[in-house]
């Protein structure tokens, strides 16, 4: 799977656009009128809802706010027909919600990953079998073809953790998730060996909350981090029983900066993570199947 994908071109070709707007001076109704269309086109184009942008929209746009350079509008031109081809993740589309498939495609360019869960294990660090039952048992009633099909979509995105050009993950989990035998034990013992593989990784990070910390900042509830190359915007993005959040308002996102900080402090060291975890797989009796609950994938 290629590092690079349509999702982030069409986020940075968005931020270009409001960014040369209110350089000019010009209001969304001006901009609107330019384009002949509504203020909630040019509000759409600005947050980045567009997954097919015309090129011949961005040229308009960029003639209303008065860009004459030639490199500058090759540039955002290029980006819009760019941004029009296919993610890897468009086959599964139809199954999978607007937010999580703008998610995965922001994870998949993210040169960094931030996350914290205090009931499962990160999908990126899950196994299939794990992440099999996940899905299988999770709020959705899905069919068997349905439940695979989200097993390959999880499989293809733990490839960015793969190549020279693998993205930093860094991942905070609490002691909860490994007291859980999802997929009974065999399957956790599978889980947790792959998490100490993971985790001696050059790239890769993991770290446990224990349960002996106590309230922690992170009982609000799971989250992730991503950061980017060249500048792009950090985001950040929030399951819920309700729906998936995706934030990139740096108000919105920096809460979450905080929060991960003292997580971290909080938790194990990767060195100590590590040897829980070993020790852990050579004793599953401390899974406790009492501490699973039905949760979100």
């Amino acid at each position: 799977m290629p590092r690079s994908t349509p999702t982030l071109r069409r986020r940075r070709l968005s931020a270009e656009l409001k960014r040369l707007r209110v350089a000019a001076g010009i209001e969304v109704e001006t901009a609107a009128e330019a384009l002949g269309c509504s203020t909630d086109k040019i509000h759409w184009i600005e947050r980045a809802g567009w997954t097919k942008p015309r090129w011949r929209d961005v040229r308009d746009l960029l003639d209303a706010y008065g860009v004459t350079d030639d490199a500058v509008r090759e540039e955002l031109i290029t980006l819009a027909k760019e941004g029009g081809q296919k993610d890897w993740w468009t086959p599964y589309s139809r199954m999978l919600s607007k937010k999580y498939t703008a998610y995965i495609g922001l994870e998949a360019e993210a040169s960094e990953v931030l996350t914290f869960q205090p009931l499962i294990i990160p999908g990126l660090l899950q196994t299939d079998d794990y992440a099999r039952e996940l899905i299988r048992t999770g709020a959705a009633e899905l069919s068997t073809e349905e439940v695979e099909k989200r097993v390959q979509v999880r499989a293809k995105r733990r490839k960015i953790l793969e190549g020279e050009d693998s993205v930093r993950l860094w991942a905070i989990i609490h002691e909860a998730a490994l007291r859980c035998p999802v997929g009974g034990l065999e399957v956790m013992r599978a889980q947790l060996e792959r998490i100490i593989e993971l985790a001696q990784m050059p790239k890769v990070t993991v770290q446990v909350l224990p349960f002996e910390v106590g309230a922690h900042p992170g009982l609000s509830g799971p989250f992730t981090l991503l950061s980017f190359p060249e500048g792009d915007p950090d985001a950040a993005y929030i399951e819920t029983a309700g729906g998936e959040l995706l934030l990139e308002e740096p108000v919105d996102v920096d809460p979450y900066k905080r929060v991960f900080r003292r997580l971290n402090v909080m938790a194990m060291t990767p060195e100590d993570t590590i040897t829980m975890l070993s020790e852990d797989t050579a004793h599953t009796d401390r899974i406790d199947p009492r501490a699973c609950s039905h949760v979100r994938s």
